[in-house]
């Protein structure tokens, strides 16, 4: 090439000479002969092993020689096999020596990299002599190269397979060259580009020496490792070939190009676009061009827009939190989804909105997706995401938990392993208080066992608010709580849901529904004025002045400070104190100030509760007189000032103040119970399991019993029968009011949970299938006072449809039971109707169940003619027929707790109260740091058995039939307050017109109505929710002693009296019609029923004697034929 001579004769004065054709093509040969020729003898010397054992084993007969022959080759083996693992040591990098070797490789690598960029500054055409100081330098990196691949290649397992790796590929063509050079005494650059491919190890690199830490950085320098080599590469490809042209054309197409040209074409070709200005000429370059376009789209559209969006989130959430002085914000960490987010904003901003001043820093452990990322910016305003996790102390820093309000923990109740969810997030909270010990924790819990580990922790405060919110306790609790009064379930969980959804009601019931959702429980602190009132006083003066209903007070005791607790419905004898806290239902927090503003001096006169509102005097220092509200009250309400009792009670009883006669205590009762050591509940010494395991060929003559059906199997987890059991064994409940519990389910499941409900009294179990009609029969499910369907955990599924297909499969099996009713049963006692449908002139009712619904979107399988909304498909479960009823029930509101506890935790301590049957936080530590145990004789809780309970009267055949006038709520609320202590909180009615009875084909249907106005007027068939005091007789009084009915009697069979015993022995009754002749009519409400059989302990003693227990393995498959006219199915 004519062009370049003079060019090249300057360059042989600064060690460059011409380099011919010949030359550069031994170094190009050597490299591809070295890499054929090594190929080709490995694949033949594999060939030769394989021929030579196996025609070493042919001809092989002596023992002996084969004994020593293979002992040689073993030992060759083993001699091979160590040396073989200390090079794998030394090259893995396990060691300190292996690190050096490591890094020194890289190092050295780009130092040849580094010399090849220095050379392609010089023409490709020139050859380096030995006088360039780089080229010597270059060769002994090669050898030390040279000496890394031997090492390599010793330590290989498969030789073929190491050599045509990638890294020994770039060794075979790039070292052989180096010691070409020495022979010729020259230097060509040739592919000593390839040497850019070792920059793939530069993340293996960076953590060996502790760089990277994250898995963002490592994956960050992947990318950056990938794209640098792919470029060095292909821009020394391109170097090569247009500045030597094309080999047939003798170099005739070549052009001068250097290489930071190359690098500029190849960038540009890889972003696809082309500017023109450096193009390539060749025919290899051109080639080579089009297919490193197509991979170069490839390595766009993936690589570069993962390392924006690393870069991006890098700088985005890995920032601290800039806390902003007097504005609070709190840390949420945990479960970070889109939904639990989505449900945990709309529930947080609800409490007041337009008024949020508080921001919410989300902590999750991995970035937002795109569809978290919009939701964050719909609620920019209040909403900050910080990347890390809560077991980092340096990512709590940067959340800067320490200046938090509280720190809520989110959990996922969805999960598979609910165990390794609890355990998680009780490490958030471990880590958590021991970076900031004063840090008040919210935290979500899956199941009750695991909440004792909390209160472990030594700076775990209850007083300060930390506070656990655990869905199984609530859940059974809630279902419990359905179980024992019929619709106190939907009831207490209307209190706490939020409907945003406007609907306008079709049929009246429907709009009383309604207007009972409005209803929240709301917490204020009541006027001075209230100080020296009793709370029966109070309650009637918010209820009748201020449309206010005040249920429970937060009492401070006056002669021991650091008491305080929640009592609902105190006894007249407590007396209000100053800035007591008061719990109500009402509607919003508007209506509740009024307790706050109330002056009798002021409001004395005033009748509309909206014109109670802050008056000028309240500033003012004010002498309290005792009784001066109730005073006032009864001066402008005269119509409920003259509710009275009806002469149904002996003069002497009448003299003596009614709320003293109510409150006055059985001692007979209180000795003959069995308590456990906290006073709070019934408790029995332990039974084994196969004294109340029930034989699946026997009738038993149960009645007004609760029959749980468990879904559970050997490998479900654990759910925690005992959080339903505690709330139906409360010892506000004496022993007679107790109902049998009976457990269908698997066995295995029930024996892992026997061990925590043994110490509870009248519970047995069944070996069977709530899909089996049979195991229904032995039962009596007929004459059950409740059925409940619970399910555990759900299981991976591939829709969220289907995590309650057992559950709805249950309830259609038994909802499709029609029971019959004897003549006797058919009829109407004091405006009590029963529940029957005629058909074929014979009458039959249905069994009441209860159903949890994992998804409460299922609720529209269920569902008979839809809900509220007047459509059957995408129905609301708070707004459906079966909700109203109270025949299904969903914790998915429970997420809204954790909001709740937030703002006041007082309402989560009374919800807690009121489901679990009134124990406290405080009393749950000493509950589970020992078992349940007998109680002892001088024990000082046995005070706390005297709290309310939660029952549900007739207004005829109960004590509330004494009070007169009761045409409306507001003079019953008034009456049964005044004379009995009894708190009305809300009605269960009776949907009486068969045509607008959603389940008219079933029966007589109720549905509740929470906190009804003061003038709704009442029904005969009312029932009431009533917080009845301990020991409250509520029995209609009547000289005819044989016409008195128990208030537990009140629409149900007669319970069995000690001449009528309950033999669980006795073979399956063909014709129960004779035996039910002996008792009342039957219905589906049950309110505070006794227990039909008295015999608790002796009961489960009599199974242990005749050996009723006994293990059945299958459940389900047994074929029981029987002949029963009463149950059959629809």
């Amino acid at each position: 090439m004519p062009g370049r001579k003079p060019q090249l004769e300057n360059g042989e004065r600064f060690g460059k000479i011409f380099c011919t054709t010949e030359i550069q093509a031994a170094f190009i040969i050597s490299s591809f002969v070295t890499f054929f020729s090594g190929l080709a003898i490995l694949y033949i010397f594999r060939l030769l092993w394989k021929f030579i054992k196996k025609h070493h084993k042919r001809k092989e007969k002596d023992i002996l020689n084969l004994i020593s022959s293979r002992a040689s080759f073993l030992r060759r083996l083993y001699i091979n096999g160590a040396f073989r693992d200390r090079i794998e040591m030394l090259l893995s990098a396990q060691t300190l020596v292996g690190q050096v070797f490591v890094l020194l490789v890289f190092v050295l690598s780009i130092g040849s990299l580094i010399i090849y960029f220095i050379n392609s500054t010089d023409p490709v055409g020139s050859c380096s002599s030995y006088d360039d100081i780089t080229i010597p330098i270059d060769l002994i990196f090669n050898a030390f190269f040279s000496f890394y691949f031997g090492l390599r290649f010793l330590a290989a397992g498969d030789k073929i397979k190491f050599w045509v790796e990638l890294n020994s590929i770039v060794d075979i063509f790039t070292v052989p060259p180096a010691f070409i050079s020495y022979y010729l005494k020259s230097n060509w650059l040739g592919l000593r580009f390839l040497r850019a491919l070792r920059l793939l190890e530069l993340p293996q690199i960076l953590q060996i020496l502790q760089v990277i830490k994250t898995s963002n950085s490592v994956k960050l320098s992947k990318l950056l490792a990938i794209i640098l080599s792919t470029w060095f590469t292909a821009a020394g490809f391109i170097h090569l070939v247009e500045n030597s042209g094309d080999p047939w054309l003798k170099d005739r197409n070549a052009q001068n190009i250097s290489y930071f040209d190359s690098i500029y074409l190849v960038v540009a070709t890889t972003s696809t676009v082309g500017f023109g200005d450096v193009v390539a000429r060749t025919s290899l370059g051109r080639a080579f061009i089009m297919f490193f376009t197509l991979g170069s789209l490839v390595l766009f559209a993936n690589y570069v827009p993962e390392m924006v969006e690393l870069f991006a989130n890098k700088k985005k959430y890995t920032t601290s939190y800039q806390v902003v002085k007097g504005k609070k914000f709190i840390v949420v960490c945990g479960n970070i989804t889109v939904d639990s987010v989505t449900a945990f904003l709309r529930n947080f901003l609800r409490h007041k909105a337009g008024e949020i001043n508080t921001e919410i820093v989300f902590l999750g452990e991995a970035p937002p997706s795109l569809e978290l990322e919009t939701i964050f910016k719909c609620y920019l305003a209040y909403t900050t995401f910080v990347s890390g996790s809560a077991l980092k102390w340096e990512d709590l820093s940067r959340a800067a938990v320490e200046f938090a309000e509280a720190c809520l923990i989110i959990a996922n109740p969805l999960c598979s392993d609910s165990h390794s969810e609890d355990t998680a997030n009780i490490m958030r909270v471990l880590s958590i208080k021991n970076y900031y010990p004063k840090t008040r924790i919210i935290i979500q819990i899956l199941h009750s066992h695991n909440k004792v580990f909390l209160p472990k922790i030594p700076s775990w405060n209850w007083s300060a608010g930390d506070n656990i919110i655990c869905f199984a306790e609530l859940k059974l609790g809630f279902i419990a709580q359905g179980c024992s009064v019929p619709g106190l379930c939907t009831l207490l969980t209307s209190l706490f849901i939020e409907q945003n959804k406007k609907v306008t009601p079709k049929l009246p019931w429907q709009k009383y529904f309604l207007s009972g959702l409005k209803n929240k429980i709301l917490t204020q602190r009541l006027s001075d004025d209230f100080a020296g009132m009793s709370f029966p006083e109070a309650s009637r003066l918010c209820y009748v002045k201020m449309n206010l209903m005040l249920i429970a007070i937060e009492y401070q005791s006056m002669f021991r400070s650091t008491y305080s607790g929640l009592i609902l419905n105190p006894p007249a004898q407590v007396k209000l104190l100053k800035n007591t806290l008061g719990f109500f239902i009402a509607e919003s927090l508007k209506e509740v100030k009024r307790a706050l503003f109330y002056c009798s001096t002021c409001h004395r006169d005033v009748c509309t509760p909206e014109m109670i509102t802050k008056c000028g005097c309240k500033s003012k220092t004010r002498q309290y007189q005792q009784g001066s509200g109730l005073v006032a009250l009864k001066r402008n309400m005269k119509d409920y000032s003259t509710v009275r009792i009806q002469d149904a009670f002996p003069r002497g009883e009448e003299s003596l103040s009614s709320n003293t006669r109510i409150f006055q205590h059985d001692s007979r009762t209180e000795n003959d119970d069995q308590l456990d050591s906290s006073g709070m509940y019934h408790w029995c010494k332990s039974t084994p399991l196969e004294k109340v395991i029930l034989k699946r060929s026997s009738k038993y003559e149960f009645r007004n019993h609760i029959v749980a059906c468990v879904l559970g199997d050997a490998h479900s987890t654990l759910m925690g029968l005992r959080n339903f059991v505690i709330p139906l064994r409360a010892s506000n409940f004496t022993r007679q009011e107790l109902k049998d519990i009976v457990f269908i389910g698997s066995l295995d499941y029930l024996e892992r949970e026997w061990r925590f409900i043994r110490n509870f009294p009248q519970i047995f179990i069944l070996p069977g299938s709530a899909l089996y009609i049979g195991d229904l029969h032995t039962v009596n499910i007929e004459d059950c006072s409740m059925c409940t369907i619970l399910a555990p955990s759900p299981k991976p599924c591939s829709s969220p449809t289907l995590v309650d297909t057992e559950a709805i499969m249950a309830t259609l099996n038994i909802g499709s039971l029609r029971i019959a009713t004897g003549p006797q049963e058919s009829s109407t006692t004091e405006g009590i109707t029963t529940e029957y449908n005629e058909c074929s002139e014979r009458k039959f009712r249905r069994v009441p169940i209860l159903t949890e619904l994992k998804n409460p979107s299922n609720i529209h399988f269920i569902e008979q003619l839809g809900g509220l909304e007047g459509t059957l498909t995408g129905t609301s479960l708070h707004l459906s027929t079966s909700f109203a009823t109270g025949a299904v029930f969903s914790g998915n509101f429970l997420d809204s707790l954790l909001a709740t506890a937030f703002y006041n935790y007082h309402v989560l301590e009374l919800l807690h109260m009121l489901v679990t049957g009134g124990i406290s936080f405080q009393l749950e530590q000493h509950l589970d740091n020992e078992k349940l145990s007998g109680l002892p004789e001088s024990s000082t809780f046995l005070s706390g058995r005297m709290r309310c309970k939660m029952g549900l009267l007739s207004l005829d055949q109960t004590i509330l039939s004494d009070i007169q006038p009761r045409r409306t709520f507001g003079q019953l609320f008034c009456g049964s307050l005044d004379n009995f202590g009894i708190l009305c909180i809300g009605l269960y009615r009776m949907i009486d017109d068969e045509e607008n009875n959603p389940e008219h084909r079933r029966g007589v249907c109720w549905f509740v109505i929470t906190r009804p106005s003061i003038q709704c007027k009442l029904m005969p068939t009312d029932l009431v929710f009533c917080a009845i005091p301990f020991n409250t007789d509520c029995c209609k009084k009547d000289n005819d002693v044989s016409t008195t009915q128990a208030p537990y009697e009140i629409i149900n069979i007669a319970p069995l009296t000690s001449e009528t015993p309950l033999d669980l022995d006795r073979p399956a009754a063909t014709d129960l019609m004779e035996e039910k002749s002996l008792h009342m009519f039957y219905s589906q409400v049950y309110p505070l029923e006794s227990s039909t059989s008295h015999f608790s302990e002796s009961h489960q003693t009599v199974l242990g004697n005749k050996q009723l227990g006994e293990n059945v393995e299958s459940n389900g498959k047994e074929n029981i034929e029987k002949e029963d006219t009463v149950l059959t199915p629809t």
